[in-house]
């Protein structure tokens, strides 16, 4: 009788073992092959994409280094992409060349990319006179 309690025991734990392990299988393939998560990817890349040539093209002070969600930088700041209910939002930083500073930056796109308003902390005298002439550039202190 003690041997049948043994073997029963070992038949149990193979058999649990066996289902956990389909489970776990089962649940991999479905989240490997969820096509949701790289269409969602896709569309945040191409949303980064478009905020870098729209914050390019609003400053327009020459080439830029950007720190954005494509190309992170912890030790410069965090950066973010985010959808809202009008758009999306891009946050990140900008700087002219390796003297300038970091200038961080807040960037709201429509749903058609195109540009609802831009916040920055710059303090050049140029993009000031810009941002008087254009109601959706903004620049704060």
């Amino acid at each position: 009788m003690g041997k049948f309690d043994i073997g029963s025991k070992r038949s149990t734990q193979l058999l649990f073992g066996f289902a956990v392990g389909l489970i776990v299988a089962v649940l991999a393939y479905r989240w490997i092959t969820d096509p949701a998560p790289r269409m969602e990817r896709r569309l945040q890349e191409s949303v980064v994409i478009a905020a870098r040539a729209k914050l390019e093209q609003a400053l327009a002070i020459g080439p830029l280094e950007i720190v954005d969600p494509l190309a992170p930088n912890r030790k410069v700041g965090k950066s973010y992409i985010y959808r809202t209910d009008e758009g999306w939002q891009v946050s990140g930083f900008y700087r002219r060349g390796e003297q300038d500073r970091w200038h961080p930056y807040l960037l709201s796109l429509g749903p058609a990319m195109t540009r609802k308003s831009l916040k920055v902390q710059d303090g050049d005298a140029g993009l000031a006179e810009r941002a008087a002439a254009d109601p959706t550039f903004e620049i704060v202190k």
